[in-house]
């Protein structure tokens, strides 16, 4: 068998040696690229659309530091001078509807600024202030205001206690009494709120009478409540000499004087 040349035998091993080289040449070149990514970084392509987690106080929920503070509440409006709406006034005799409260309170709890609290509540002197004045275009009529001055609703009777005297005559010789309205019903009282006015009207001479009427009569006394206060809280209030007094009627209490004057107007039982 024919000898193969030695260069052919070299010539293979250089071959293969260069190519074994380039091989691990290209290998290296491929990790070393693997490694210097691995140095940069960066995120791998499966995590890369992932989100970053939100930083402290900067999500959506409000965090202590941020949510709104709660709104103050509101007083129960005490003092707050709202009149009441009811259609008539306070009596043990009998008692009108009731109001409507506008203190936010409901009538069957404790709220100071509604119905049901006045209802349970009467008027105390101290925090009433009782004023009488004439009426304009009405010279017979007076008009008795009874503000409550405290900072709670309180309750009224139906109407006030009134007599016309002589201030000189003692133990109320020459009283007169008024007529009122019968047939009351309804709530227990009359409510009146803190800073609030009821207004009575007493007609001192309805039918306008010049002869017969009752001598001597100078002085309006008021009882706001007759109900609850004693005698001892009547005010007097002088009137002018000769005034003519003569089957007097008083009508109930009422939010506005018109509805005063109304309800005097129905007064047909002898108080």
């Amino acid at each position: 068998m024919p000898t193969k040349p030695a260069f052919l035998s070299v010539v293979s091993l250089t071959s293969f040696t260069s190519l074994a080289s380039a091989a691990v040449l290209g290998l290296g070149v491929l990790t070393l690229t693997a490694c210097q990514s691995d140095d940069t970084g960066a995120a791998p392509s499966t995590t890369s659309s992932s989100p970053a987690a939100p930083a402290a106080g900067t999500s959506g929920t409000p965090t202590a530091s941020t949510a709104p503070a709660a709104p103050a509440s509101a007083s129960p409006g005490e003092g707050d001078g709202r009149s009441s709406t009811s259609k008539g006034g306070g009596s043990k005799t009998g008692t009108p509807r009731s109001g409507t409260s506008k203190g936010g309170g409901s009538k069957g709890g404790g709220d100071a600024t509604s119905d049901s609290y006045a209802f349970t509540h009467p008027c105390t002197p101290q925090q009433l202030s009782v004023h009488v004045t004439g009426r304009s275009g009405a010279p017979s009529q007076r008009v008795i205001a009874v503000r409550n001055t405290g900072q709670r609703s309180c309750g009224l009777s139906y109407y006030p206690l009134v007599h016309l005297d002589n201030a000189k005559a003692p133990n109320g010789e020459r009283a007169v009494h008024p007529m009122i309205p019968s047939g009351l019903g309804g709530a227990p009282a009359f409510p009146v709120y803190a800073g609030a006015t009821a207004y009575a009207v007493i007609d001192l001479d309805p039918s306008g009478a010049t002869t017969g009427t009752v001598p001597g009569i100078d002085e309006l006394n008021v009882l706001p409540d007759g109900d609850h206060m004693p005698n001892a809280a009547t005010l007097g209030f002088p009137l002018p000499a000769a005034t003519p007094v003569l089957h007097p009627k008083l009508g109930l209490y009422r939010t506005t004087v018109a509805d005063a004057v109304s309800s005097m107007r129905s007064a047909d039982y002898q108080s």
